[in-house]
């Protein structure tokens, strides 16, 4: 689990550096499909990930607007500040959480239930998501995407 999250924070970061060398402009350009632009993109991947974690450890939900981070230091630093709280979960994460359960009301009323190793493995699932969009969209501009290759990073010793 915690092999997954650290290949996700460290393509995130080589995103933020390949966002460096983009105008702001198309940085905020709305795109066709995902969340809008490349910028709230990855406001939205910061976004859920702490979002879930608060929510599995009892805490209150997020609710930022991406109107308050439209610029890549604001983005950056939103996930500094929320990284650690995000990181300390994740590195103490063990077996015995795998099955715990988690219930969440839907707008309609129903109540769902799943388990924390499945909502940790949707987090995971849901950068890998969007950062096939963001390298559509990198191509898109006439830009190479960050790669998205595991193989090499040396998260495995």
């Amino acid at each position: 689990m915690q092999t997954f999250f650290k290949y996700n924070w460290m393509v995130r970061e080589e995103w933020y550096r390949w966002c460096e060398e983009v105008s702001e402009e198309e940085l905020l350009r709305t795109r066709t499909g995902g969340v809008g632009s490349i910028l709230q993109t990855l406001f939205h991947v910061i976004d859920v990930e702490w979002s879930w974690i608060r929510l599995l450890q009892g805490k209150s939900d997020f609710e930022g607007d991406f109107g308050d981070y439209k610029s890549l230091d604001q983005v950056r630093k939103l996930d500094a500040e929320f990284r650690s709280e995000v990181e300390e979960f994740v590195n103490n994460w063990d077996n015995s959480m795998e099955s715990q359960l988690f219930y969440d009301t839907l707008q309609d009323g129903r109540i769902v239930t799943d388990t924390w190793g499945e909502l940790m493995r949707h987090i995971i699932a849901h950068e890998i998501h969007h950062i096939g969009q963001l390298s559509v969209w990198a191509r898109e501009i006439g830009k190479k995407p960050v790669s998205a290759n595991f193989i090499g990073r040396g998260l495995i010793s």
